[in-house]
């Protein structure tokens, strides 16, 4: 399994310094309608960096439609935004009536360093909240990057088994699978994939979110 390349000190400040304010340029924001697939998560779900038709979402909405689900691809991605972040903005931002979640956060928690038990925990809790909701949810797991040290990695790695089967969901094992340390795939910083990235996260996630799906291309119930 492919891993992030290291990350020098001054991009990795600039990067955090920038993702946030980057986000609101590009005018993105959570999503407040209800929509039968919700993409939950950072920079990586909200398309930071790439061109209209291009993000995450709305590659996914259409593999699926090709696939033969029709069904919508809600953007609810934050550039910049961590665990932390992502559970206060949980409620309104996966709304009722979404049938399935995918949950993509942790990256902005691992390249600040964040304690890995404050992103267990924050993540835990979005599971039981949309559990308890009855919206479905696929985990989409993340690596640390390597300049974070081995100590960090191997406390943060686990998480996203560890909790996809306290809570019984299906795992994505690493949403940058075969995107990370791949020059032509990702930007100029390295970090977010370029369009012909995010297709190869899609080709790879696709399967997972079909999974989750009922024969006639709507939503299987939790």
């Amino acid at each position: 399994m492919q891993h992030f390349q290291p990350i020098a000190a001054a991009l990795l400040a600039a990067f955090l310094a920038l993702a946030p304010a980057a986000a609101s340029a590009q005018g993105q924001a959570p999503s407040s309608g209800a929509g039968e697939v919700v993409a939950f998560g950072d920079s990586l779900s909200a398309g930071y960096g790439v061109g209209p038709g291009e993000s995450f979402p709305e590659q996914l909405q259409a593999a699926l439609k090709a696939a033969g689900h029709d069904v919508t691809v809600a953007n609810a991605g934050v550039s910049g935004d961590t665990s932390t972040g992502g559970l206060a903005r949980l409620d309104w931002s996966v709304p009722d009536g979404t049938g399935l979640a995918i949950l993509e956060l942790g990256a902005n928690d691992a390249l600040r360093g964040i304690a890995p038990e404050i992103t267990e925990k924050n993540l835990d809790a979005m599971l039981t909240r949309l559990k308890e909701r009855g919206i479905k949810v696929l985990l989409a797991g993340m690596k640390a990057p390597p300049n974070m040290g081995p100590d960090y990695a191997a406390r943060f790695d686990p998480i996203f088994p560890r909790l996809a089967e306290k809570h019984g969901v299906p795992l994505y094992p690493f949403f940058l699978e075969g995107v990370a340390a791949e020059r032509t795939l990702n930007q100029a910083d390295a970090m977010h994939p370029n369009k012909d990235g995010v297709a190869v996260i899609v080709k790879g996630i696709v399967p997972g979110v079909i999974a989750a799906l009922g024969k006639d291309g709507a939503v299987a119930a939790p």
